[in-house]
């Protein structure tokens, strides 16, 4: 045997070795006799470097340095769940479901692991990197940590596409993580928190030696990808195990929301049992064309739901309140704690949310407060316990004045929070409006974050987004922390920022009420700043989806001299305040006023790109059929029920290829 055969040999019977003793729990040799061929391997690589390779399993061990993290931004958007608390919130949910699909829907129950989401994606069998969730539409690559997690696979085996990508979670577990607290406690050192956080923090470790001493695992969950054959959630999951992933066996196939309940019910007392931590039951619709049709709101899947576990109850004493202003002017009261620790983390601070919320709790300072997590994430005061409270207590009375500027509040009427209406010399509002601006879905500034941003307007330099522009390299050298390379680095980041397309621009002027998705729809209607700072609010409300809350928003920004000057500033300084040429020529009216629904299974186009196609002419997509819908697109496999509600609306269907012929 040469020594290239001898060292594939070892690899191929390490690789198998370790998927059957870190996936399957079924070791078939020792682990000195594991340690002797890794020894062996490691032997022969080193004499041997021409036999390199990337995914042998001597990588676990980590070694290797990184200094930065490398932003990789995700090829399909890993979105958030949506959270459920009750079985009238899952009926809710399946309510929602059957209006939009037709036929039986099934549903897979799958455990909600608490750890560090990870996205991987494998080209020709190997793994090629590993990039966090981050925003959801960009994250850190990783890759050489996960490597050095065993039951990550390196190579896959079975039948695999030519590339894809699978999502799952980074988790400690109990038995790792409490070792690792123990050698802590013994060495002098603070023990972690909690299971959760320190996988997330080792995820970001520099050196992947370090983590490879850590006892990570990885449980997957999703493959992402068009080139599988299967058309269910179910046998995706299945798929992956026989690729050599570790996917948790407690996933369920359930037919109806009272056998998924049944399932939520008994894991909610058999998840103490489990190794690892779990905040819920993540639920799935299994047909994957259910899904595709289903498709997302703007921020998560409508096809999947997580049910939250009953969090965390703790007391404490609460022992001042304080106020906030946000960026647009919202002041939201905050209850400060004695420390108490809740899910893992100290908690000292709660949100009040509002002044209704205090009178409605009737909240005191002083008082004995229950405080849990919202979703286990925010934590929030749920009760006051008045038998302990204080002899001297006094009701709360909800400031009258801006804690920042000393400005009147205001309370509009259906308002839930009150607003200090000081627009232009508020400087929370100012810090937090330039914030918006520059953050990652907006202006995405490279070189410039949040605490730099409050730095330039203390300093005096900056009062609003537009004097972003003015700034030199001279003028924000002498701020703290501020080197000379990163003083290039911010101003050539707000240089590159001018190219951002029209409608992010928009977002980030930071409009009340203009989120992400409005955004797109005023950018794609008006198509420019001027049109849209004309538009009275009877035009926009004519818009779709445009109602009188933000079209009234919308007017008041424009009506404004002060943001009428910071605009023109903008347009100076040459940010794009218009739709590109490029969009523009991709776009028609010749849908519009067309209310479209698309329905079945296409082979030309994508469901997605029909979608795009019918917005980028004017049109409006719509999921359920109503006396409104113009027509359908109707693809193979359309749905009975329908097809039979078509029918009988007299609604013209038409096929994918008509449907493209309207458009030439």
């Amino acid at each position: 045997m040469s020594i290239q055969q001898k060292i594939n040999t070892l690899r191929d019977q390490l690789r198998k070795h370790n998927y059957n003793y870190y996936v399957l729990d079924n070791p078939t040799i020792s682990d000195y006799e594991f340690d002797q061929k890794l020894k062996e391997l490691q032997a022969l690589e080193e004499a041997h470097p021409e036999f390199f390779d990337a995914n042998s399993p001597t990588v676990r061990v980590g070694g290797e340095v990184t200094k930065n993290f490398n932003t990789v931004v995700h090829k399909h958007r890993m979105y958030s769940l949506d959270n459920s608390y009750s079985l009238e919130d899952l009926k809710d949910w399946e309510t929602r479901i059957k209006k939009q699909v037709d036929g039986k829907v099934q549903y897979v129950c799958e455990l909600k692991y608490d750890g560090a989401s990870i996205n991987l994606t494998y080209k020709d069998g190997k793994l090629f990197n590993a990039v966090t969730r981050g925003d959801g539409f960009q994250g850190d690559e990783v890759t050489a940590n996960i490597k050095t997690i065993n039951s990550v696979p390196l190579q896959l085996k079975g039948n695999y596409p030519e590339e894809f990508e699978i999502r799952g979670e980074i988790v400690l577990p109990f038995d790792g993580f409490n070792a690792m607290n123990e050698e802590r406690i013994a060495n002098g050192e603070e023990p972690y928190k909690n299971p959760r956080n320190t996988a997330s923090g080792s995820l970001k470790l520099q050196d992947s030696a370090e983590v490879a001493k850590r006892p990570l695992d990885c449980l997957l969950y999703g493959l992402v990808g068009n080139n599988f054959n299967f058309k269910t959630h179910f046998e995706s999951l299945e798929e992956a195990r026989q690729m050599g992933f570790k996917v948790p066996t407690e996933a369920k196939l359930c037919d109806s929301i009272d056998d998924v309940f049944a399932f939520i019910n008994y894991w909610d007392k058999a998840r103490n049992d489990l190794p690892y931590e779990t905040d819920g039951v993540v639920v799935k619709v299994n047909s994957l064309y259910q899904q595709e049709e289903l498709g997302f709101t703007a921020k998560a899947p409508r096809w999947a739901i997580a049910y939250k576990f009953k969090a965390e109850q703790v007391s404490t004493i609460l022992k001042e309140i304080t106020y906030q202003v946000g960026r647009t002017g919202a002041i939201t009261p905050v209850a400060n704690l004695e420390p108490v620790e809740l899910a893992g983390t100290v908690v000292k601070r709660a949100s009040l949310h509002n002044a209704d919320q205090i009178e409605k709790l009737d909240i005191r300072v002083n008082d004995t407060v229950f405080v849990e997590k919202g979703g286990e994430i925010i934590p929030k005061i749920i009760a006051v316990d008045l038998s302990q409270r204080p002899a001297d207590s006094q009701p709360t009375q909800y400031i009258a004045q801006c804690p920042e500027c000393g400005t009147a509040l205001q309370r509009e009427v259906g308002e839930a929070k009150h607003f200090c209406p000081n627009y232009n010399g508020c400087n929370p509002q100012i810090i937090g409006r330039i914030q918006h601006f520059i953050s990652r879905k907006a202006m995405d500034i490279e070189g410039l974050g949040g605490e730099t941003v409050a730095l330039l307007v203390n300093a005096g330099l900056i009062n609003n987004y537009a004097d972003l522009y003015e700034l030199t390299k001279e003028q924000v050298l002498p701020l703290e922390r501020m080197a000379e390379k990163s003083a290039d680095n911010l101003i050539a980041g707000i240089e590159a920022s001018k190219q951002i397309p029209f409608e992010r621009v928009l977002f980030a002027l930071g409009i009340r009420f203009v989120g992400e998705t409005v955004a797109k729809t005023l950018a794609k209607h008006y198509k420019s700043i001027d049109a849209l700072a004309f538009a009275s609010v009877l035009d926009l409300e004519q818009v779709n989806e445009i109602g009188i809350r933000i079209a009234e928003s919308v007017v008041d920004f424009f009506s404004d001299n002060n943001n009428q000057q910071i605009i023109n500033r903008l347009k100076s300084y040459g940010l794009q305040l218009e739709l590109s040429a490029e969009t523009l020529a991709n776009q028609t009216n010749k849908l519009e006023g067309n209310i479209i629904v698309v329905s079945g299974v296409f082979y030309s186009v994508s469901r997605t790109e029909l979608k795009k196609l019918i917005e980028d002419n004017g049109g409006k997509v719509s999921s359920s059929i109503s006396s409104k819908t113009s027509f359908i697109v109707a693809g193979d496999n359309m749905g009975p029920s329908k097809k039979e509600k078509a029918e009988k609306l007299n609604i013209e269907m038409i096929s994918e290829e008509e449907f493209l012929k309207k458009l030439k």
